[in-house]
């Protein structure tokens, strides 16, 4: 089954196991979803911290856009894309120290 255009991904045949971002998945509502969170967002010194060389995201790098924005955006990226899920959501981090830091909130460790 052909892959489906990216505005309908998420409700058309096809689209199952498909990978969407923000923009497509914004205002959409999942059983479960899953979050890959990149080298935008980081875990450092026990704190969500994040990297504008981390995004690929045009709209975000620009120069335009003050460190302060930039955060501000990266942060509500991330809350849009964990609150798709009405079950529950599958995290993955890209960074080991982020997955570390993940791994404590989940588990109760008191890490963040």
């Amino acid at each position: 089954m052909p892959t489906p255009p990216s505005q309908i991904w998420a409700s058309a045949p096809g689209g199952f196991g498909q990978i969407g971002c923000v923009y497509t998945a914004q205002g959409l509502e999942f059983g479960w979803a899953g979050v890959i969170i990149g080298p935008d967002l980081l875990a450092r010194g026990g704190r969500l911290v994040t990297e504008r060389e981390g995004c690929k995201d045009k709209d975000l790098t620009r120069s335009s856009v003050t460190p302060e924005q930039f955060d501000r955006l990266i942060r509500n990226t991330y809350k849009v894309l964990l609150t798709r899920g009405l079950a529950g959501v599958v995290l993955y981090a890209a960074d080991p120290e982020t997955q570390e830091f993940l791994s404590g909130l989940v588990n109760g460790s008191g890490a963040g």
